[in-house]
């Protein structure tokens, strides 16, 4: 691999050693979000049908990955991998869940096996006990209080909350020790919340401190991007005008976007991290950057929507697909995949020697506007100026809190 270049080799790796495989185990939601990523605001998505991904499909690729492990990895190594159940409503789609772990339970794979779920709780009264049994790692979907949660709406257009915030009770009274083991909360920053009345609910009425998105703003449709903007809040400035966050800095450390902007440019900039022990042999300033901060195919996960279509991850448009799973076969040309990655990146090529910060990027070269055309609009990119003021926050900011650095190298870093 030469300058984020890859082989098929490489994906090959990827897979025989993959951490995350999601399934999109239905399209149908028991709500109808006002924001949802798959909704009216967004293009990019196949359009939702209600459909429920067919269990047959996922035996398919089970046995592909279960050949490759098999063939690749004794018991002596078992590698944790997160089998994660998404949707729409995945609990709409219980029995597949509940099928797809008897199925995996049967193959004695040589990895450890988890589950994760991401669910709007609707449903969870129904079904808690075979998640606690499974010891499913589950995130609910939680905008705050009522009237933070008002867009999270039934099909009638009812604020869903009081139902979802009784299920969660029912949880947390019967099964404790694994409420606070394995629960967290997902919260979406819009127009009705912000991010000290979001964490200041879920704090004081949980005990838990919620992963914070904001709206996202790749492929909305022209002709919503009016209804958008009068939704949409960025964290920076919901923390500016915070005061809960600011007087209880240590319960949402790294939710702040000054802390987050610092604990970046250390991990980049620092030479003090490193996240393989290998990197301690390598010569930093004889490597090569890699065009954008693209993950290769398969290095974190795999997303398998209700259509079979085979993803590198649940946040990228459905025609970025890698592969697809069709009635009696998979259909994944690891060549055909590798090119396809490195025709990308050599798209990006001299947009990225252009700017500054191209040996720290992080951004996805799947949420670039317009990358599929000769003019891809990186919302990332930094010019001298851009870069040398963004330098200079970073370093002002670490050094204006005392013992920051200490603190994200101690308790974040090393984690």
């Amino acid at each position: 691999m030469n300058s984020g270049r890859i082989s098929k080799n490489d994906v090959k790796h990827n897979l025989i050693n993959l951490s995350q495989l999601i399934f999109e185990v239905t399209d149908d939601c028991n709500l109808n979000c006002y924001y949802c990523a798959y909704g009216d605001l967004y293009n990019g998505y196949d359009v939702r049908k209600a459909k429920y991904l067919r269990l047959s499909n996922v035996k398919l690729l089970i046995d592909f990955l279960a050949e490759l492990w098999k063939s690749s990895i004794t018991d002596a190594q078992r590698p944790l991998t997160i089998i994660g159940f998404y949707g729409g409503e995945p609990l709409l789609n219980m029995k597949f869940v509940m099928d797809v772990i008897e199925y995996l339970e049967s193959l004695h794979l040589p990895r450890t096996i988890e589950y994760s779920m991401t669910s709007n709780a609707v449903l969870l009264d129904r079904y808690m006990s075979f998640l606690v049994e499974k010891n499913f790692h589950l995130l609910i979907s939680l905008d705050g209080d009522k009237n933070a949660h008002a867009y999270r709406v039934d099909k009638a257009g009812n604020n869903s909350f009081d139902r979802i915030i009784e299920n969660i009770k029912i949880l947390k009274d019967k099964f404790p020790s694994y409420f606070m083991s394995n629960v967290n909360f997902n919260s979406v920053l819009h127009n009705k919340n912000s991010m000290d009345s979001i964490i200041n609910y879920i704090y004081n009425e949980f005990g838990k401190t919620p992963q914070i998105s904001e709206l996202n703003d790749t492929g909305v449709r022209k002709c919503k991007i009016d209804q958008f903007r009068s939704i949409y809040k960025g964290k920076l400035e919901s923390f500016k005008q915070s005061t809960y966050l600011k007087e209880n800095p240590n319960i949402t450390f790294i939710d702040n976007p000054f802390t987050y902007d610092a604990m970046m440019y250390i991990q980049r900039k620092s030479q003090n991290v490193y996240k393989h022990y290998s990197d301690l042999f390598m010569d930093n300033d004889k490597i090569n950057y890699t065009p954008t901060g693209t993950c290769m195919p398969f290095s974190k996960k795999m997303f398998i929507t209700v259509n079979g279509k085979i993803l590198q991850c649940e946040k990228i448009h459905h025609n970025f697909l890698l592969g697809i799973i069709n009635k009696n076969n998979i259909e994944l040309d690891l060549k055909v995949i590798s090119e396809k990655h490195n025709e990308f990146l050599n798209k990006m090529q001299p947009f990225c020697s252009a700017c500054y910060n191209k040996d720290s990027c992080l951004q996805c070269l799947f949420h670039i506007d317009n990358i599929e055309s000769m003019r891809p609009n990186c919302k990332s990119f930094m010019s001298k100026s851009d870069y040398n003021r963004y330098q200079s926050n970073c370093l002002n900011y670490i050094k204006e809190k005392q013992g920051l650095y200490r603190k994200l190298i101690t308790e974040v870093m090393d984690d």
